[in-house]
């Protein structure tokens, strides 16, 4: 793998911001009852896969032994590799079971023990951590010396159970991931790309993550890696960008210092904002987007992508100032208004909001209401401080007049603006039809690439993309090679113009 040499200190550094606090982590208990038990299915399901997959490889030749018949109870037996797999299957197969009962008494709102999920995740942890380790140890099991690579395979059709249900299938999959040969990975790669494409997300990752347990030293690893996570993030469901989150967390754990790892940290912001709902709600996924980025710019304070962070940054603090700005207007109204007390609360959280957020696009209303809790509380010298902020920061705000009154009757200077900030105009606000959408559906408009870091959202085959470069580079990528902007378009790919037809001469008598 080529890497961008960096300074050993800032590596480490960022691994350690990358590994630190909850802050930084995605916890396994992420999400609604409904969006756990979504992750656990997919895991489970992908387990299952890819354990029945390997044990179809190994099936023919159980069923070819003689002893096997007449000893299948024996300890021996149940410690061969096709054994192994079919109890994970069966074990994933168990706790799928599991998920799906409580998963329906959430459907209906029945009563269910919450410890059960907790005790559910780490089973599928533990099982998806055998699971992996088994895939490694049984590929020496499953090995074919003979490259298949170049070479057209059989695709066979699989057969109907008792004539009726079932077929119509194949099993290129199945022989894709159980047989292991020389150039395999390569082809998964690139039909896990392929599938990927035409949004079949779960093959795709079980494609890729085949190269992951199965040729742990193969060259494509690392881009399998980034690639599945780019599969949930192209995904876009909620359940799928809590495992985008943790995906894209993984790879920078193993690759930190990368060439892409701006990238990824960026896309892990993104994958937060993506759930971000309005500023009335719970702010936990715009907290830690606002963490993400500002990692980001901490981190790669040269990188190109530090334009892109700061717009998605201001979007990201303004929803979070809304948010604290709702919560302190409530107590301003208690107290300011109906004298019902809570004044110090009101206080608190609008002098947090102009100190935390100073590109906050309501920042005037919150210095304003400040400056008057100060006035109920007869500190005329910082009420005054607060006014004169407005006037000389926001001389285009709808405040400013009352600031200036309040400001004569303290009689306190009023001081001059500058002719930078009057260009500062205040936030447009939203059209009726565009408030009622945001209202309706919940969402809070920000800025949002909705591409992975490989690969694109809409395919088009004749775009050339970072994907098409890690193929074509037998599975690297090198830095020059990283577009110079947010896109993962390499470049267009050249339309082969057709070739004018031959002319015949006639033949001569």
């Amino acid at each position: 793998m080529v890497f961008r040499k960096r300074d050993i200190l800032a590596s480490f550094l960022l691994l350690t911001l990358l590994l630190a606090g909850g802050a930084f982590a995605q916890k396994a208990g992420d999400g609604s009852p409904a969006q756990r038990l979504e992750v656990m299915r997919q895991k489970l399901e992908t387990m299952r896969r890819s354990a029945a997959s390997a044990a179809t490889v190994l099936k023919q030749e159980t069923s070819d032994d003689k002893s096997d018949k007449k000893d299948k109870g024996s300890k021996e037996n149940l410690e061969t590799p096709y054994a192994r797999l079919k109890a994970v299957e069966k074990e994933a197969a168990s706790l799928q079971s599991e998920v799906n009962s409580i998963r329906g008494k959430v459907d209906r709102s029945e009563k269910y023990e919450a410890g059960d999920l907790e005790r559910l995740e780490g089973e599928v942890a533990d099982l998806q951590r055998r699971a992996d380790t088994l895939q490694t140890e049984t590929a020496q099991a499953r090995a074919n010396p003979e490259s298949s690579e170049g070479k057209t395979r059989e695709i066979k059709k699989k057969k109907k159970f008792l004539g009726i249900f079932g077929g119509g299938g194949n099993d290129e999959f199945d022989e894709l991931i159980g047989t292991v040969t020389p150039g395999r990975d390569r082809e998964l790669f690139i039909v896990a790309t392929r599938e990927v494409r035409k949004k079949n997300f779960d093959v795709g990752r079980l494609l890729f993550q085949t190269i992951i347990t199965t040729y742990p030293d193969s060259p494509y690893l690392p881009m399998s890696k980034l690639a599945v996570a780019d599969s949930f993030y192209l995904e876009g469901s909620t359940s799928a960008l809590i495992q985008a989150i943790a995906a894209y967390q993984d790879w920078l754990t193993f690759f930190p210092t990368h060439p892409l790892a701006d990238r990824v940290i960026l896309k892990i912001s993104e994958s937060e904002m993506r759930q971000v709902g309005l500023p009335d709600r719970d702010a936990t996924h715009a907290r830690r987007a606002e963490i993400r980025l500002k990692a980001l710019m901490q981190q790669y304070p040269n990188s190109i992508l530090k334009e892109e962070a700061v717009k998605r940054l201001n979007e990201v603090q303004d929803n979070l100032g809304l948010h604290g700005l709702y919560v302190a207007n409530y107590y301003y109204t208690q107290a300011v208004d109906q004298k019902k007390g809570g004044l110090k609360g009101a206080q608190s959280r609008y002098r947090e909001i102009v100190e935390k957020y100073p590109n906050f696009s309501f920042a005037d209303e919150a210095l304003y209401k400040l400056a008057v809790t100060y006035l109920v509380e007869e500190e005329t010298d910082q009420a005054a401080r607060y006014f004169q902020r407005i006037v000389s920061h926001y001389p285009n705000s709808e405040w400013v007049d009352k600031a200036k009154e309040q400001l004569g009757i303290i009689g306190a200077p009023i001081p001059e603006t500058s002719a930078e900030r009057m260009k500062v105009l205040p936030p447009e606000s939203a059209s009726f039809f565009a408030n009622f959408k945001n209202q309706l559906f919940g969402i809070y408009p920000m800025t949002i690439d909705k591409n992975g870091v490989l690969m694109t959202n809409d395919f088009d085959k004749e775009k050339f993309e970072l994907i098409d470069q890690v193929i074509e580079n037998q599975g690297d990528i090198l830095s020059n090679q990283i577009p110079q902007a947010l896109t993962t378009v390499i470049s267009q790919r050249q339309a082969v113009a057709p070739q004018p037809a031959r002319q015949t001469q006639p033949e001569k008598k």
